[in-house]
């Protein structure tokens, strides 16, 4: 299935920029590096690292990271950017590493983007180490059902704006387009993504709905009226 990645990776990494959009530059790096630096971490696998942004975060803080994309061509750009990382080209839902190979796994922005999230979900699960973190940034299940019932952002008749979602709990795939970037996305009510983590044996540890810090304000408020984000840290037993 030709979800679009490849076709758009040019208009993503001029997108990206070297800083990254609003929602990550503003809204999720601080707090999901928050979370990282709360724990103690050697290693690290970055699954969907697109242009490898996190990855190079990650190694700022000296953690040997792993970035996977199935993408090509954000795969070769991450590798310009940083010929010392590690980035590979591979999807989500095989992944070619043994069991318990990384204190960290780094799922952010990624969910979203992968067919198959019980696979994807169980072989992070499998490449954790006991006692290891897995790390979710994702859309929350309002935003995704918005964007895949072509809805989100709505004029009211009074003038208002509103944001607006339908059939939240029918898990389905839709085209987004924004900014030359025409991808595939999946909505799944939030009411799955936690079933499928439980299922694969991990333990809730923190949950955040985080809000936009610093930035421009106009911008800012457009991430405060609706549910944007949201951060997961999961624990494997150990």
């Amino acid at each position: 299935m030709n979800d679009g990645w490849q076709d758009s990776a040019e208009a993503w990494i001029a997108a990206q920029g070297e800083t990254g959009d609003y929602g990550r530059r503003f809204v999720l790096d601080a707090p999901m590096m928050e979370r990282v630096r709360a724990g103690v971490y050697a290693s690290a696998l970055d699954v969907g690292c697109g242009e490898g942004r996190f990855c190079r975060q990650l190694r700022a803080e000296g953690v040997r990271a792993v970035g996977i994309d199935p993408a090509p061509a954000l795969i070769d750009h991450a590798r310009s950017l940083d010929p010392d990382g590690d980035y590979r080209i591979e999807g989500a839902e095989a992944l070619g590493f043994g069991d318990a190979a990384f204190d960290l796994v780094v799922s952010y922005l990624s969910l979203i983007d992968i067919p198959d999230a019980a696979a994807a979900i169980r072989e992070m699960a499998r490449v954790l180490k006991p006692g290891g973190t897995l790390l979710i940034a994702n859309l929350t299940s309002f935003n995704s059902a918005g964007d895949a019932s072509e809805l989100g952002w709505t004029q009211m008749a009074d003038g208002r704006r509103a944001f607006a979602m339908d059939h939240y709990l029918e898990e389905r795939s839709a085209w987004i387009e924004w900014r030359g970037i025409r991808i595939v996305n999946w909505h799944r009510p939030l009411s799955t993504y936690m079933t499928l983590l439980l299922d694969a044996g991990l333990v809730l540890r923190h949950f955040a709905e985080p809000g936009p810090q610093g930035g421009d304000p106009d911008r800012g408020a457009h991430y405060r009226r609706a549910p944007w984000f949201l951060i997961m840290e999961w624990v494997k037993p150990g």
